[in-house]
């Protein structure tokens, strides 16, 4: 319990101390193997634990009610970069349920894009279907506004949670993440991770949506998945979570090729 209130209470200055860092993972297109966005992954860089795990410290904001201004700062921070990038790079930002619920999130995430001069069409938000489960009318409300808005949403580990077809209509996905254990499983056209993956891509397809397959480590993996359809990937083949500086130059570098 003690180490539990440390942690709290360290995280809660975490932002004053400039302790938190975001790092971007590449996103790219399956046809061309060009970068297409970065996915937003959040690191608390703390003084005596060293580097600590979103999987740590994210519940611990949650419970708290500390995850609303730190992200808050995520979406700020992300859109900073956004700007540096060419004009066809998204960033992907993961939206924690407690956010969702916050009323104002629309307004925060409106400021952000007005304060960075950044369209709309260059923010997406992951968000799990773990967060329609309550049918909150707040939350739908949210997404509404955020929809109305014109950022666009990706079903973030499609497939190892209810995967109730259903979800699909409660927000205006533009993209399903296929989860990365179903990567892992995958061997060849036919096995039943393929087949899934395969399953998954034809349902997102009829429903004008992309699909990205995370985790996508090796070449073999990355023409399976290509074979199957994934429109995108993500994964250490092109690439692990980076330091802004380097995913913009990345980018950049990327664009003069």
């Amino acid at each position: 319990m003690a180490e539990r209130r440390k942690l709290e209470a360290d995280l809660a200055a975490a932002l004053d101390r400039d302790q938190l860092r975001l790092l971007f993972q590449p996103v790219v297109d399956s046809t061309d193997e060009r970068i297409t966005g970065f996915e937003a992954q959040l690191r608390w860089h703390h003084p005596e634990l060293g580097v600590v795990s979103p999987l740590d410290f994210v519940p611990v904001a949650e419970e708290t009610g500390l995850i609303v201004p730190i992200g808050a700062w995520v979406i700020d921070e992300a859109l900073a970069w956004a700007t540096r990038w060419p004009a066809h790079v998204k960033v992907s930002v993961n939206l924690s349920a407690v956010q969702v619920e916050e009323a104002h999130l629309p307004d925060v995430i409106a400021k952000a894009l007005a304060r960075h001069q950044i369209g709309p069409e260059r923010l997406e938000l992951e968000i799990t279907e773990s967060l329609f489960l309550a049918e909150k009318p707040a939350v739908i409300d949210v997404l509404a506004r955020l929809t109305a808005m014109g950022v666009s949403f990706a079903l973030d580990d499609f497939g190892t949670g209810y995967s109730a077809l259903g979800t699909l209509q409660k927000a205006s996905f533009s993209r399903i993440k296929i989860d990365r254990s179903f990567v892992a499983r995958a061997s060849a056209m036919g096995d039943e991770a393929s087949a899934i993956i395969q399953a998954i891509v034809r349902l997102a397809a009829s429903l004008d949506m992309q699909t990205t397959a995370e985790g996508t480590e090796t070449r073999a993996a990355f023409e399976l998945c290509r074979q199957l359809g994934c429109t995108q990937v993500q994964g250490y083949l092109f690439g692990k979570p980076m330091p802004p500086e380097e995913a913009t130059r990345l980018v950049c570098e990327a664009v003069l090729t």
